[in-house]
């Protein structure tokens, strides 16, 4: 798939992306609005136990060092549906952990910008069963 796009909000989320498989923590947080709002994902889980997701660049960056840092990330987009401010995303990461582990994850990922072309929500729909298992949650 090609990953240029002009739409503000597919490229937001193709760059999203592209930040989290080159461990560029500061490229990804430098996407969002300081007032977005990250829920990856959505919903209550162990990475999100209130289920409200990580709200501001503070609470991001905590979220990235939490389950992004210290893996190497890769990915397959599917599918991409770019409309209005959102882009909705079909695609597989793939994570591999420092100790080995690899987590495939088919996931749904909703991204919306605003004006200035900066993420204020982005919005993953993925099954954290395996996740739970492997952690013995």
């Amino acid at each position: 798939m090609n990953l240029e796009s002009n739409h503000p909000a597919q490229r937001a989320s193709f760059q999203s992306i592209k930040m989290v498989s080159e461990n560029n923590k500061e490229g990804w947080l430098a996407l969002f609005a300081d007032d977005a709002v990250v829920q990856d994902p959505v919903g209550k889980s162990p990475l999100d136990p209130s289920g409200e997701g990580h709200k501001g660049k503070a609470a991001i960056s905590a979220f990235w060092d939490m389950i992004i840092a210290g893996g190497e990330f890769k990915y397959r987009i599917d599918q991409s549906f770019p409309c209005a401010d959102e882009c909705a995303n079909v695609w597989v990461g793939i994570n591999q952990r420092p100790d080995g582990s690899v987590f495939e994850v088919p996931m749904v990922t909703i991204y919306k910008v605003n004006a200035e072309g900066k993420l204020v929500s982005l919005r993953a729909f993925w099954d954290t069963t395996e996740l739970v298992k492997a952690f013995g949650g």
